[in-house]
């Protein structure tokens, strides 16, 4: 991440959850409910979630694995981290919240079962080093599982290219004070490979042994499933 962008969370963190809820009209806290589902995890097994921002989707995969799982979330960014903790308090579980870069994740080989990483992997600055790094440290047959915006499918698109461009800056920017900030995430989401584009950095890794794509919300954003070789 370039400290460009590392400065611009560090701006609207403060926000970001309430931005989140209010641009996604909540549909967010669907995704990932999804994602924690297809996961296939399970009670007792360790989860990384990476660039995990205030931590929603780390809390919600320690609700699923239970205290005797372990979950650890990670983010690049101190101040968007900073949030997570006392989230997880109110949330009534215990989460292990490190700086990392999803790039060079210092975590041993085989450490997780699952890992994950929501709505991050575009404002990293080499997606494919953190599709092998996120796959290094996840055991074999593992799941790595990537949520991500795409590009609706086209009874979506008119509806979504006029919110994304219009809505978005708009309320982000009154929201949290940083229009400039919403401006750049649509114009990364739209800019971001999605799909097949994406698959195809997954096997640049060399990372899996097979992955797959859902499409949520009619391609607004995109679950990506790694197994991990």
């Amino acid at each position: 991440m370039s400290r460009d962008v590392h400065d611009m969370f560090s701006e609207i963190s403060g926000s970001y959850d309430r931005a989140n809820s209010v641009l996604s009209l909540g549909v967010h806290h669907l995704w990932r409910r999804t994602t924690v589902r297809l996961s296939a995890a399970v009670t007792g097994d360790r989860v990384l979630d990476c660039a995990t921002g205030t931590g929603d989707l780390a809390i919600s995969f320690k609700k699923k694995v239970g205290e005797s799982g372990r979950v650890v979330g990670t983010d690049f960014n101190a101040d968007m981290l900073s949030f997570a903790p006392e989230k997880s308090r109110r949330a009534g579980v215990e989460v292990e919240w490190e700086v990392q870069d999803a790039m060079q994740l210092t975590y041993d080989d085989d450490s997780f079962d699952v890992a994950s990483i929501a709505f991050g992997i575009r404002n990293v600055d080499d997606p494919v080093a953190a599709l092998r790094s996120m796959g290094r440290v996840v055991r074999p047959g593992g799941r790595v599982m990537i949520l991500e915006f795409g590009r609706p499918l086209w009874w979506m698109k008119p509806f979504f290219t006029f919110y994304s461009r219009v809505i978005i800056p708009l309320v982000g920017g009154l929201v949290s004070g940083k229009r400039d900030a919403y401006e750049y995430l649509t114009r990364t989401s739209a800019a971001f490979p999605t799909g097949d584009e994406f698959l195809a950095l997954m096997d640049e890794s060399g990372m899996y042994a097979s992955r797959r794509t859902v499409p949520l919300t009619g391609g607004i954003a995109y679950l990506y499933i790694g197994i991990v070789r």
